[in-house]
């Protein structure tokens, strides 16, 4: 008796919210590997497997696309930031595991981040302007946020002082950020000039190799706010 042939499973359908979550990461890996000008739609559409006018869909362009992703990641960074801050025991722990939280998700994100926000700068007319406004967007979002984390346990200080404290600390991070991505690329171009290591080598020891103190130094600038008069 002959086998009945089986019908091949049924895929199931994603949701719009999880198609966009996919493909919002496939255009971050992309735009991170190609930079924002060399992408191509047809590429980001090919590896979600979707059409192009599907991308064109939910993100009307490319610069749509590309605002999008910045906003994804400025919800999630807030996202692992408040997370990491709430699980802390007191306002210095609290702090600290804030900060770890923000390196590691720069980290997570470097290239990605640095291809976003670099070429944002470089679009014309009004898209240069909004792709501008999200990477800022991320800033002001970041210091509200480590601003009301603050008065929980500084509630004497006034609010405008906090939020200057606040853009004290985004700042240093930020800048601690792109130093630190300089300074593996420098480290990098040196041991292959000096033939020394593969690059996967060079990374790792790159990566562990980082001074620790100029890491924790806005830590220490937070813990230093009560005795500011």
């Amino acid at each position: 008796m002959a086998a009945t042939p089986t019908a091949p499973p049924r895929r199931r359908r994603m949701s719009r919210a999880d198609r966009e979550r996919q493909m919002l990461a496939v255009a971050e890996q992309v735009f991170a590997e190609r930079g924002y000008r060399a992408a191509s739609m047809d590429d980001i559409a090919e590896r979600v497997g979707v059409s192009k006018p599907m991308l064109y869909e939910y993100f009307g362009s490319k610069d749509g696309l590309m605002r999008a992703t910045i906003a994804h990641n400025r919800a999630a960074l807030l996202e692992v930031t408040s997370r990491a801050v709430r699980a802390g025991s007191s306002p210095r722990d609290m702090l600290r595991r804030g900060l770890v939280a923000y390196f590691e998700f720069a980290e997570e994100h470097r290239q990605a981040w640095a291809v976003l926000r670099n070429e944002a700068a470089l679009l014309a007319g009004a898209a240069a302007g909004e792709a501008a406004e999200e990477v800022e967007a991320t800033r002001r979002q970041q210091t509200a946020f480590m601003a009301g984390a603050m008065a929980s346990f500084l509630p004497e200080v006034p609010a405008a002082r906090l939020e200057a404290y606040a853009e004290i600390l985004v700042g240093a991070c930020e800048r601690l950020t792109l130093w630190r991505a300089w300074w593996m690329r420098a480290v990098i171009q040196a041991a292959i000039r000096q033939g020394g290591g593969g690059a996967d080598t060079v990374v790792v020891s790159a990566t562990t190799t980082t001074p620790p103190v100029v890491v924790w130094a806005p830590i220490r600038a937070a813990e230093d706010l009560r005795d500011t008069p």
